[in-house]
């Protein structure tokens, strides 16, 4: 916990805190991995993450730990979940819908779990490795707002052409509305997300040419705090 809510401190560098079980458990994806290694018991005392036992062998834990932001014992905690659930070492796109489906009872998941699944599947061969899994997750959890805007761009951006179409980020963020649910308090209208996506590009889209960059998306979000407020609906479903 940072000492002084400004950020600063006198005499040493504030250092990123741990992240513990109790905020990992927000994210939904971690919720259905920390799930599973909670049925298993206890921690393991094992020293590695029994790569010999899968289908698909993982980077080694020393590669994976240098290239994210986890600890050793939290990628040892993340792989046992993932490995319970996932024997082969790979989650194909049905199972991630179904994962999804069990968070968002009250919605319909299916689109939004189609793009997430492509954004997660970064050499695009139909699964996701335990690799791109931590990869991503590091980003979305710890990594720098630069990071996770181009995280959230890279979703957005659906063929990945390197431009997001008003077309593109509709599909994204009505596949958030359907998954959220239409029988909210208040009510959500039908051509919300429409609204939401035309403020968006009134804003984003700065040479008027139709389609909004790499450069354009982080400039305009990190510039803009109520843009900044509105991805947080999508970091809550991720």
């Amino acid at each position: 916990k940072d000492p002084n809510p400004g950020g600063q401190t006198e005499g040493s560098k504030w250092q990123r805190p741990r992240l513990s079980r109790k905020s990992l458990m927000k994210c939904c994806l971690v919720k259905w991995i920390i799930a599973s290694t909670t049925q298993q018991g206890p921690d393991s005392t094992d020293s590695d993450l029994e790569l010999s036992m899968v289908r698909h062998q993982p980077e080694g834990l020393e590669q994976l730990q240098a290239q994210t932001q986890f600890t050793r014992k939290e990628l040892q905690s993340l792989y046992r979940g993932f490995k319970n659930e996932c024997p082969s070492g790979l989650v194909d796109e049905e199972t991630f819908k179904t994962i999804y489906s069990q968070f968002f009872p009250q919605g319909d998941a299916t689109t939004y779990a189609h793009f997430l699944f492509n954004a997660f599947d970064m050499d695009r061969n139909g699964s996701i490795r335990f690799e791109d899994f931590v990869l991503g997750l590091s980003v979305l959890l710890r990594g720098s707002v630069a990071e996770k805007l181009r995280w959230a761009f890279n979703l957005y951006d659906i063929n990945k052409d390197g431009y997001i179409t008003k077309e593109e980020m509709l599909a994204i963020m009505t596949s958030i509305y359907d998954m959220m649910g239409r029988y909210t308090s208040p009510s959500v209208r039908d051509d919300s997300p429409f609204e939401h996506v035309e403020k968006f590009f009134q804003k984003m889209d700065r040479n008027r040419d139709g389609v909004v960059t790499l450069d354009e998306f982080i400039e305009t979000c990190q510039k803009d705090e109520n843009i900044m407020a509105s991805m947080q609906l999508f970091e809550n479903v991720i």
